[in-house]
């Protein structure tokens, strides 16, 4: 039984999101129902899996962290994408105001609504694939990634540990040009909630298997890697949701042999509360400063 629940709760959950979203829009229930209650099912079943199945013991969070990264969802993930939306919403129609928008749209809005999602998940991917790597590679930008990359373990809530800076880059590339570009509100709707049941389950502490799905999505069995305390190890799978342009840049990793060991940031001590990440990024050199 158990090995039925680790190789199939990955595409139960997965497609029952996708299938609540797209039944839900059919529907009429409005697109913040359809969007966010298949996300809150599918996170809550996850987690769930976290306590039934864990992938280590030993990476069950703290009321702190629970607290902690529960702050970092809310502020960064939520009302931080509102207010850049908003600015965004009046720049938008500051520019388009007297113009047939829709007849600058470039976006394949004929296509059916789920392959208009996977062309979008497939673009989407491509830059963020670029952004996630130069984050790593160059300096300035590592400075804020490096918050996500600061917890010592992985759970499922931890997905939204970012800096506000680093999620605005993210939005720049993955949200603001597709609105630009015309794509209708239930592929937006259907993307983010793939995005977002994939994204928690990346993180997650789940003993789960992909199998064969190791070769298509960003899984947590990849993403465990990239997580790694270990430079050579951690500078891989860069994949936002689909793993397939690390198979083309040639930064798949996947060991068989081994199982990952220590996670996060060469400084041990480096500050884990909301505030002291937000002035981190400041402090030069502050993730390599041994213990």
């Amino acid at each position: 039984m158990k090995k039925v629940i680790q190789y199939g709760a990955y595409p139960a959950v997965m497609l029952g999101s996708i299938w609540a979203n797209v039944s839900l829009m059919e529907a009429g229930a409005g697109i913040l129902l359809a969007t966010y209650l298949p996300v809150t099912i599918g996170t809550l079943l996850i987690i769930r899996l976290e306590v039934r199945m864990p992938y280590r013991a030993s990476w069950k969070p703290s009321g702190k962290e629970v607290a902690e990264d529960s702050a970092f969802l809310a502020l960064v993930h939520v009302v931080w994408p509102k207010l850049l939306s908003i600015g965004v919403a009046f720049a938008l129609f500051e520019l388009w105001t007297g113009r047939d928008w829709l007849s600058y749209a470039i976006w394949p809005r004929e296509w059916p609504i789920p392959l208009q999602a996977i062309a979008m998940a497939l673009v989407v991917d491509s830059t963020r694939y670029w952004l996630h790597r130069i984050s790593h590679e160059w300096e300035p930008l590592w400075r804020f990634h490096a918050v996500h990359h600061s917890p010592h373990r992985l759970y499922t809530l931890n997905v939204g540990r970012f800096h506000p800076i680093d999620k605005s880059l993210q939005f720049l590339l993955d949200a603001l040009p597709f609105i630009v570009m015309g794509v209708p509100p239930a592929v937006l709707s259907l993307y983010f909630v793939f995005y977002a049941v994939n994204g928690f389950f990346q993180h997650s502490n789940v003993d789960i298997k992909l199998g064969l799905l190791n070769y298509l999505m960003s899984g947590p069995e990849l993403h465990r890697w990239h997580h790694s305390m270990i430079k050579e190890e951690s500078n891989h799978n860069y994949g936002n949701h689909l793993i397939v342009w690390d198979w083309l840049f040639g930064t798949r990793y996947l060991p068989s042999d081994r199982e990952v060991k220590a996670l996060g940031l060469v400084n041990r001590r480096y500050p884990t509360g909301f505030m002291q990440q937000m002035a981190a990024p400041f402090y030069p050199g502050l993730d390599k400063t041994a213990a």
